[in-house]
């Protein structure tokens, strides 16, 4: 059961002359794509029975250091070894850095600058089964506002939904709605990094920073219209455990307000998991495939969220080796004693948050409501 985009008609619908006008460039509009096909309906009555299934990854980044490997083995290279996992979801996520752009000019004075080529990079995240990508990171404007409309278009011609930054602040903090057989699900994306540059205003492209009136007011909002939430943030340090004070209060705001699930990027290392009042807070992934040697960023998960009757009810932590001396850009899942020294770490974080993280056949679980019980 494959999810379609919601037609309603999304921030970056108006691209080519939103570029033409902030760029002074006449744009040639992307070629009309088919409408989405409907989703497979449900029976009523087999609905409680089928779950929607979310897979959510870490940080993507297929410039810097992969470059060099993406060119000899091909853009669809890094999803093979988890290409099995992803497609056993309905929608998979993750978190962009970098823009697809083939043009655009690198930010001054910024240490790292990435960008990927679009016409490669785009369909190979498509059909590693990715159907909605955060845009809202410190990366998102490395090659101004041309890239990020450049990363928009290619996005949505690959049939990827892109949340999180858009031509002004009004549509970087618009939700994507997705329709399934089992209700809409919502999707929001913030990033509370910096470059400030990045972040968008009210006639400034950009990224939506996640203020907390604004994450109320839009998961609320998003509630009204979809049946789940689900709330990127951009946030923390780099290459620690230690959760900022801001991070709690943000994931928590953002349950309170109607989320099912907060999805945590930037950290590049895996972070605690808090389960509060019926949702739960994943405070960060880590990394999937991302252009670096870093020896710090070695291990993350891939989370599997089943939803039953709209509500969460499963989580589910694949661990993984992101080490690139070892992979080379290729996230492949751990087994035996690396995949328990994975869910080992996990759970001694997570059980500093109330919440531990049961072993179970190479994999971390956390059970929700009737689950939880034993029904």
């Amino acid at each position: 059961m494959k999810s379609s985009l919601d037609p309603t008609p999304g921030p970056a619908r108006f691209l080519p002359l939103l570029a033409a006008l902030w760029l002074g460039a006449c744009a040639t509009p992307p070629a009309p794509q088919a409408p989405p096909a409907p989703a497979e309906a449900v029976p009523p009555e087999e609905t409680a029975a089928v779950p929607l299934r979310l897979a959510a990854v870490g940080d993507i980044m297929l410039g810097g250091s992969a470059a060099p490997e993406m060119v000899r083995h091909g853009y669809d290279y890094p999803f093979e070894a988890t290409r099995h996992l992803l497609q056993q979801a309905d929608i998979v996520f993750g978190n962009l850095e970098g823009p697809l752009t083939d043009g655009g000019v690198p930010v001054a004075d910024k240490t790292y600058v990435f960008r990927s080529p679009p016409a490669k990079v785009a369909p190979a995240l498509a059909a590693a089964g990715f159907r909605v990508l955060s845009l809202a990171n410190n990366h998102a404007l490395d090659y101004g506002p041309e890239g990020l409309f450049h990363t928009i278009a290619a996005l949505e011609r690959a049939g990827i939904a892109p949340v999180g930054a858009g031509a002004d602040l009004e549509q970087s903090r618009r939700a994507v709605i997705l329709q399934t057989g089992q209700g809409r699900l919502a999707f929001l994306a913030y990033s509370l990094t910096f470059p400030k540059a990045f972040w968008a205003g009210p006639a400034r492209p950009g990224t939506a920073f996640g203020h907390e009136t604004h994450v109320r007011q839009d998961v609320a909002r998003a509630k009204r219209e979809a049946d789940m939430v689900v709330v990127s943030f951009h946030w923390g340090r780099e290459a620690t455990t230690e959760l900022r004070d801001y991070q709690v209060a943000l994931g928590r705001a953002a349950i309170e307000a109607g989320a099912g699930v907060v999805l945590g990027h930037h950290p590049h290392v895996l972070q605690a998991v808090e389960r509060y009042r019926d949702g739960v807070i994943l405070y960060s992934l880590g990394n999937f495939a991302f252009g670096s040697y870093s020896r710090r960023a070695t291990r993350s998960v891939i989370a599997q969220l089943e939803f039953r009757q709209a509500r969460l009810r499963r989580l589910t932590l694949v661990p993984l080796d992101v080490n690139n001396v070892e992979v080379v850009f290729q996230p492949r899942p751990l087994e035996g004693e690396a995949a328990r020294e994975v869910i080992a770490h996990l759970d001694r974080l997570s059980r500093a948050r109330g919440t531990p993280i049961a072993y179970e056949n190479g994999t971390g679980v956390l059970l929700f409501g009737e689950e939880q019980n034993g029904n």
